[in-house]
C-alpha cells in the first residue's frame, strides 16, 4: 500500500474550460493524468487530492468529473478547492462513491495516519486580501482545527494535512495555519492552488518540523508524488 497526492487536475471534460487556453503545458493534461495514474497506482493504494478537481458549476455536471477520478485504481480522499462550485453537502458526497471520500469538518485515515485538511484561504497580510476574505478565514481556521480535534480526539498521533491554499502568502512569514500545524504536529502538509509565475516562489521542504509539499499539477508534471510507501 502506498500514498499519493496530487491537486488543481482543473478538469473540464465537456471542453467548456479547457487548460491550454493558459499554458500549451496543459494540453490534453487529463489524458496525461490518466496514463501516469494508470503506471503508478494500484487499487490498494491511497490518493490524496488537495482541490481543484473540477471547473464545474455544479454537481449535475461535475459527476462526470468526480465519476472520471472514481474509475482510476486506488482509495481517493479530497478537499475543497476555490473553483470546486460543484462540491455539496458533506453527507451527500460521503454517500456517492465507495472509493472516494470527502473532508470538511472530519478526517479519514491511511494505516495509522490521520489525513485532515480543509480548502485554507486568502491570508492577512497579503496583497490580495480584503476585508471580505476575515470571514471566510476565520472558517477555514476553525475548520482545520475541527478536522484536527477530531482525529486527536480519536488517538490519532500521526498527522498529514491537505490544505488548498498555501499556508502562507508571499512574504513567507508564519500564519495561523503553519502556527496550527505545529501546535498539533502535523507530519506532512500538502498543498497546491499555484500555478504560471506563482510556482517560481514557492515553499517546499521542512520548516520547523513540518514538511510542505506543492502538488499543482503544472509543478508536478501531471504526475502524481509519492508521499509514503
Amino acid at each position: 500500500m502506498a500514498l499519493y497526492a496530487i491537486s488543481d487536475l482543473h478538469l473540464s471534460l465537456s471542453g467548456d474550460k479547457p487548460m491550454d487556453i493558459f499554458s500549451e503545458d496543459w494540453k490534453d493534461h487529463d489524458e496525461r493524468i490518466r496514463e501516469n495514474w494508470l503506471k503508478k497506482v494500484k487499487e490498494e493504494d491511497t490518493v490524496l487530492l488537495a482541490g481543484d478537481l473540477s471547473w464545474s458549476m455544479n454537481m449535475a455536471s461535475g459527476k462526470e468529473e468526480l465519476d472520471f477520478v472514481a474509475n482510476l485504481p486506488g482509495r481517493k480522499i479530497l478537499i475543497k478547492g476555490n473553483h470546486d462550485y460543484w462540491w455539496g453537502s458533506i453527507k451527500k458526497l460521503n454517500s456517492m462513491y465507495d472509493n472516494m471520500d470527502f473532508i470538511q469538518n472530519n478526517f479519514f485515515t491511511y494505516e495509522d495516519y490521520a489525513i485532515c485538511g480543509t480548502r485554507g484561504w486568502v491570508l492577512p497580510g497579503s496583497a490580495l486580501f480584503k476585508e471580505e476574505d476575515e470571514k471566510i478565514y476565520n472558517r477555514e481556521i476553525m475548520r482545520l482545527k475541527m478536522s484536527l480535534d477530531q482525529a486527536k480526539k480519536a488517538g490519532y498521533d500521526k498527522i498529514i494535512v491537505m490544505i488548498h491554499y498555501p499556508p502562507v502568502n508571499e512574504t513567507f512569514k508564519d500564519s495561523v495555519f503553519t502556527d496550527i500545524f505545529e501546535e498539533y504536529n502535523v507530519e506532512k502538509v500538502i498543498y497546491g492552488h499555484l500555478h504560471g509565475k506563482s510556482l517560481q516562489r514557492v515553499m517546499t521542504g521542512y520548516r520547523k518540523g513540518v514538511e510542505y509539499l506543492l502538488t499543482s499539477c503544472d509543478y508536478i508534471n501531471f504526475d502524481l508524488i509519492t508521499i509514503l510507501e
